[in-house]
């Protein structure tokens, strides 16, 4: 089944909806949506996107990422593909949303309008995951998340890293 994204204006007026590849192709701004998981030792939890993804596989990513439907809201959107890859319900709530553009390599690019959610999950034992979209998870504190992130900056998708330090600007 062909996937569309919902292309928008900076307003987040519906323009029209176009198919996923193509929008990163042409770096069409599109909702997107971008989930935070932390357990109770404050440790974020990351995912690693699975090696048959059209862009940027094998690398090191926040929880969730993805695009609402047409007709969905952010949150059901976001709340969908936590289950669809990692097989979790949890309570989320929206903390921010902000415009980015990255070059996600190949010629791709990523011009979103984000809605970040934050949630909790304590543990990495009860995930069911989509290999077709998740290698593995693991949860990281934050120190050794800025250390990796520093030292291999390569291991971690583009769009993370922009939107991570948007976080920390809302934090």
């Amino acid at each position: 089944m062909e996937e569309l994204v919902v292309l928008v204006n900076s307003e987040d007026e519906v323009l029209g909806l176009m198919e996923k590849q193509q929008a990163h192709i042409n770096g069409l701004l599109h909702r997107a949506f971008s989930v935070f998981l932390f357990n109770s030792k404050g440790e974020m939890l990351l995912q690693k996107r699975a090696s048959g993804k059209y862009h940027s596989p094998n690398q090191w990513t926040n929880a969730v990422c993805s695009h609402p439907r047409k007709e969905e809201t952010y949150l059901e959107a976001a709340k969908r593909r936590l289950y669809e890859e990692l097989g979790i319900e949890t309570e989320l709530s929206e903390k921010f949303n902000f415009i980015y553009k990255a070059d996600v390599g190949g010629g791709l690019w990523e011009h979103e309008l984000d809605h970040v959610f934050v949630g909790n999950h304590e543990s990495e034992s009860d995930f069911n995951l989509n290999t077709d979209e998740v290698q593995e998870v693991r949860f990281i504190s934050p120190e050794n998340l800025d250390k990796e992130m520093t030292e291999a900056p390569e291991n971690f998708t583009e769009w993370f890293k922009i939107i991570l330090e948007e976080y920390k600007h809302h934090f």
